[in-house]
């Protein structure tokens, strides 16, 4: 697996500058010496090379970007301009104001893959950046169980330790396997309050209780009771919990199969990934 160089010795953000500076010259940019700096400096690095670039060539490098370079490497290297907080909450807010169609997919998989401090944070981020809530902009553009999988999931203060309750792991197995015998609509309700009020850790040991008290999945269970982007919340919460390199792997690869490519994904996945290993690149 590459490494993104964090904090390079000899490091120099006016250097830099003047090489993105002779690299973006509209139709002869060299895209691949601008993505070999900008992906090899962290966000620290990042923020400060825009800086030496607005002080020496008097306008700001995402203006330069915008204007010389076109499709999906623009849309890849603004994101990378953000640091990882500010770059969740573009995402996201491209997601919602999608037209015709809210990007579902989007908006699910940066929100469910992310841990309750990093969601913290990027609501934070959120709220600065576009002067409103999270929540509030989720309650207006998504609906059903999956909106009310979105707002506890972000809203809800969840563990992030390693310590687990043994007790509890097996109840919430036993509920979520009683669950669909139950009333209708008491299904959804409990799902929504495990996967949004548990940990990382619980759940990955309530899917090993599950599948050792009742020789099922939980996967499968959980397949078994919702549809939709609300089953999409679940299971990649769910599998996230159990092993996110996993997850993000596939989701990788699906992206890349057959005749066409998933670009939008392919943009944000792999930056996805570095959030999740460390929320500084």
């Amino acid at each position: 697996m590459s490494t993104l160089t964090p904090l390079q010795t000899g490091f120099s953000a006016r250097d830099d500058a003047a090489q993105l500076h002779k690299a973006l010259k509209g139709l002869r940019s060299d895209t691949g010496k601008i993505v070999s700096i900008l992906a090899h400096r962290d966000s620290e690095q990042r923020e400060q090379i825009q800086q030496a670039y607005e002080t020496s060539f008097s306008e700001p490098l995402s203006k330069r970007i915008s204007s010389d370079l076109h499709g999906h490497i623009k849309r890849a290297l603004k994101l990378w301009l953000h640091d990882a907080l500010v770059r969740d909450a573009v995402i996201i807010k491209k997601a919602l104001k999608s037209s015709p169609v809210v990007d579902y997919q989007a908006v699910t998989e940066v929100i469910c893959s992310r841990t309750p401090s990093q969601i913290r944070r990027f609501k934070d981020a959120y709220l600065s950046t576009y002067h409103t809530n999270l929540e509030e902009d989720i309650e207006k553009q998504i609906s059903g169980d999956h909106k009310k999988m979105l707002v506890a999931y972000i809203t809800t203060q969840r563990y992030e330790g390693p310590e687990l309750d043994e007790g509890l792991v097996q109840q919430d197995a036993q509920q979520l396997y009683k669950s669909p015998d139950k009333k209708v609509g008491t299904d959804e309700k409990t799902l929504i309050r495990i996967f949004s009020e548990r940990s990382s850790t619980h759940l990955s040991a309530v899917s090993s209780a599950y599948k050792a008290s009742f020789g099922n999945t939980l996967e499968k269970a959980v397949k078994a009771q919702a549809s939709g982007f609300f089953l999409r919340s679940l299971l990649t919460i769910l599998r996230c919990a159990i092993n996110p390199s996993m997850y993000f792997a596939k989701i990788l690869r699906k992206a890349m199969k057959g005749m066409g490519t998933g670009d939008t994904r392919l943009i944000r996945i792999p930056q996805a990934i570095t959030r999740n290993f460390s929320y500084n690149l």
